[in-house]
């Protein structure tokens, strides 16, 4: 026999999100997106935007270009041309983070983990990501064209070359100091 205070509560079929806002008595994700939707569908009439995604960019020409490269300067080649193809798209996705952000000036003293706050650390994101792949090509170049010296092999040549080394600038020994 069951406690009469004791509910049983059947998680079979439901998703962790239903679970989860079961237990914290919150609404999911869907209860969400659902109200949302209703109520901004006058909305939605007034301003329409397109129901689908943006078609993804045929990268295969980079893929196929990627795979073929066997030099430094060839993979060079192929990521600044991914780059410069991608960065006015993903520029215009970073200045609109940004504006989303800013939207009716609610960013102002946003807290961490505030929606501002995550817009505008996914428009950083996206701005380091560029950034990084940047830097990786030019590592990737001076790695190949100006790598560090071998400092074991420049201690060497130093120990084993002829000669003195240079005097240091100033008075020299024995020429009586600078004269007056």
């Amino acid at each position: 026999m069951q406690h009469p205070d004791f509910e049983l509560y059947d998680n079979v079929g439901r998703t962790a999100d239903q679970i989860s806002a079961y237990h914290t008595r919150s609404a999911t994700r869907d209860d969400l997106y659902r109200w949302a939707e209703r109520d901004a569908e006058a909305f939605r009439a007034q301003h329409t935007l397109p129901p689908e995604p943006f078609p993804a960019p045929d990268l295969s020409p980079y893929r196929e270009a990627l795979d073929a490269a066997e030099t430094p300067a060839e993979f060079s080649t192929v990521l600044n041309a991914l780059l410069d193809a991608v960065a006015p798209f993903l520029n215009e996705v970073i200045e609109h983070l940004a504006a989303t952000a800013q939207w009716k000036g609610r960013n102002r003293g946003a807290e961490p983990e505030s929606p501002p706050w995550l817009l505008r650390g996914a428009a950083s994101s996206i701005a380091s990501a560029l950034a990084m792949a940047t830097e990786a090509e030019l590592k990737t170049l001076r790695a190949h064209y100006d790598p560090p010296p071998d400092l074991d092999a420049l201690m060497k040549q130093t120990r084993t070359a002829p000669g003195t080394p240079p005097a240091p600038p100033g008075p020299q020994p024995g020429s009586g100091g600078p004269r007056r």
